[in-house]
């Protein structure tokens, strides 16, 4: 058993470009690569796990997300940043514009499905383990799944939440807040040596 770091791809790894769904509108955000390099020499799992109701929208294909995701590794390997481990992503919406992803699923944060799916499908320990968003839903999905939670401000923390298939449990409580992923390493890394 591995412990992992969730990552949300729009407003952490990338700048958040509302609706994104080709390649060429990544831009990936200053500090990540050398902050996913110090997390997987650290021993982490890095998973990204991400709503993408572009789909659902029939703005973007699911084969389209996988070829922005395809790209967005190619772009961190050229950069000297490690492969991910994988990309999960949610193609679905509660009031999706294509009926087949109006769906109440398990995979679209706030709830904990991709992570839980990653856990089985990778061994991780999920205690031991941190999710990184920009987003309540990021951290409600994070801390639903055991997970230490940070929330940062690179991306959509400052406007209204998602819309989601049930009321957002407001009683969770993140556990860190910084100013973007280069930070939450520093912070995941601290308390990693804390706990040997």
């Amino acid at each position: 058993m591995r412990p992992a770091v969730f990552l949300d791809r729009d407003g952490v790894l990338i700048q958040d470009v509302h609706l994104l769904a080709r390649p060429e509108q990544i831009v990936v955000l200053p500090g990540v690569v050398a902050a996913l390099r110090n997390l997987s020499a650290a021993g982490f799992h890095l998973f990204v796990v991400s709503n993408q109701p572009v789909v659902a929208r029939g703005l973007a294909t699911e084969a389209d997300v996988e070829s922005v995701h395809k790209e967005l590794q190619r772009r961190l390997t050229a950069d000297g940043g490690p492969v991910l481990q994988r990309f999960y992503f949610c193609p679905h919406h509660p009031n999706a514009t294509l009926p087949q992803y109006r769906v109440a699923c398990e995979c679209r944060k706030p709830r904990p499905g991709m992570l839980l799916q990653a856990a089985r499908e990778h061994g991780v320990d999920l205690r031991a383990s941190f999710a990184v968003g920009d987003r309540m839903t990021d951290i409600i999905a994070g801390a639903r799944a055991g997970c230490r939670t940070i929330l940062v401000q690179t991306g959509m923390h400052t406007q209204p939440p998602i819309e989601t298939a049930e009321p957002l449990d407001v009683s969770v409580k993140l556990d860190f807040t910084c100013a973007g992923l280069p930070a939450a390493t520093d912070w995941i890394l601290s308390q990693t040596a804390q706990a040997k």
